[in-house]
């Protein structure tokens, strides 16, 4: 709509503040401008609104985490809203026996899909599904720099694997979260992040 109201259009990026000085300098004289600038005016606010939302909720996953004493931030690739929601959607690890229970709740252990003399897996579309977008980040963010994460990738796919064989292969939460159940994971965590990251979502 801005850039039916601004002569020569308008840049690509977009700012609260920009797009409020771009309204105030279009002549709304005519009335159906004068209607257009009002639902544009309308449109921003509306954006500020949700801008201001999100920094406080930005704020409080930060406390939450840092309460939390997880270690999960220490991980590549890892930062306060990943670690609220992966703390959040596992809740106590000690009720996962092992890790791969741990890995097929999170739907990254592979299911078989052999056929006779060849034998491949294929990606698991079962398990939480919130939990396993949060490592399938944390796994592109680190295969995307260099570190252990990447390494671990490429030797996979070296060995043979595919792509997102290796993607999902490339990140290791495990031996982070025995120890956060050790260091009180608090129930209060848990539900600021289930509360922020539904809302993000």
């Amino acid at each position: 709509m801005l850039m039916e109201l601004v002569p020569g259009g308008m840049e690509a990026s977009m700012t609260v503040t920009r797009a409020n000085t771009l309204i105030n300098g279009i002549d709304a004289d005519d009335p159906m401008v004068r209607h257009r600038v009002e639902v544009v005016r309308e449109l921003v606010d509306d954006i500020a609104h949700y801008d201001r939302q999100r920094a406080v909720s930005q704020r409080r996953l930060h406390r939450a985490v840092e309460a939390s004493g997880t270690t999960l931030v220490d991980t590549a690739g890892v930062g306060p809203v990943t670690a609220a929601m992966i703390i959040g959607q596992t809740g106590d690890v000690t009720r996962f026996p092992t890790a791969g229970h741990y890995a097929s709740y999170n739907a990254t252990a592979p299911i078989e899909a052999s056929s006779g003399s060849r034998h491949r897996h294929r990606l698991n579309p079962r398990g939480n599904r919130q939990l396993n977008w949060a490592i399938h980040v944390i796994a592109i963010c680190q295969i995307c720099h260099p570190g252990e994460g990447r390494d671990y990738h490429d030797r996979k796919r070296t060995e043979g694997k595919s792509t997102k064989e290796a993607v999902i292969e490339a990140t290791d939460l495990q031996p982070h979260l025995p120890h956060d159940a050790r260091r009180r994971p608090t129930r209060q965590l848990n539900r600021w992040a289930r509360e922020d990251t539904q809302e993000r979502l």
